[in-house]
């Protein structure tokens, strides 16, 4: 099952570089583009908040090392996620400002602020709980079941915002004339969710 996880980040990865790169303009945090500006969205959200954060639940079961190398790869996955996502979401903000666009009206953006907001606190938790260890052996056995319960929660909360955030940029490139129901490039986007969504289950279910 992990083989399958690690093989579909990879597939909706490369489809995302396509897609941005192909299709959308590019890639630049400090470009005059607000295209590109936007694009940094995607692309880190997806490499941090998804992939790493999946390939970071991962690491238990595919490191063969001891439990505390594991546990310190798994911390720094995560932690490298929280730093990606916080210029990720910087990224779109700053889109927004270049074209004074409102900020967190969607359910893509809730969904999305809510889960990194969750997530630094997730990460926050385990760091203090689990690997400073300032909680007792006792207590750490009692949350460690709740902490793996949120850790799968957030991932299937990333994946949401990400269809969703899929979905909504189809739908203003349709509007806008840009994306035709079945051109290349709104096939590629769909091809993209379901190899993210597919990377969420078999995360899942490879742990």
């Amino acid at each position: 099952m992990s083989y399958l996880a690690h093989l579909f980040g990879i597939i909706a990865f490369v489809l995302l570089l396509v897609w941005l790169l192909h299709y959308r303009e590019g890639i630049e945090y400090d470009s005059d583009n607000g295209l590109r500006v936007f694009n940094v969205h995607p692309f880190l959200m997806y490499s941090g908040f998804i992939f790493l954060s999946g390939e970071a639940v991962l690491a238990f079961q595919t490191i063969p090392s001891e439990r505390k190398i594991r546990k310190f790869v798994h911390m720094t996955l995560h932690l490298i996620a929280l730093v990606l996502g916080i210029v990720g979401l910087s990224a779109v903000f700053k889109f927004h400002d270049m074209r004074q666009i409102p900020n967190v009206y969607s359910l893509h953006s809730w969904i999305g602020i809510g889960t990194f907001c969750l997530f630094v606190l997730q990460w926050i938790f385990g760091l203090s709980v689990f690997m400073i260890q300032a909680a007792s052996e006792l207590t750490r056995r009692k949350v460690l079941p709740w902490h793996k319960v949120g850790g799968k929660a957030l991932m299937f909360m990333a994946v949401c915002a990400a269809e969703t955030g899929l979905m909504e940029k189809t739908s203003f490139l349709t509007s806008a004339g840009a994306l035709k129901p079945h051109h290349l490039e709104s096939n590629l986007i769909k091809f993209t969710g379901l190899a993210i969504l597919l990377f969420g289950v078999f995360v899942n279910l490879s742990v």
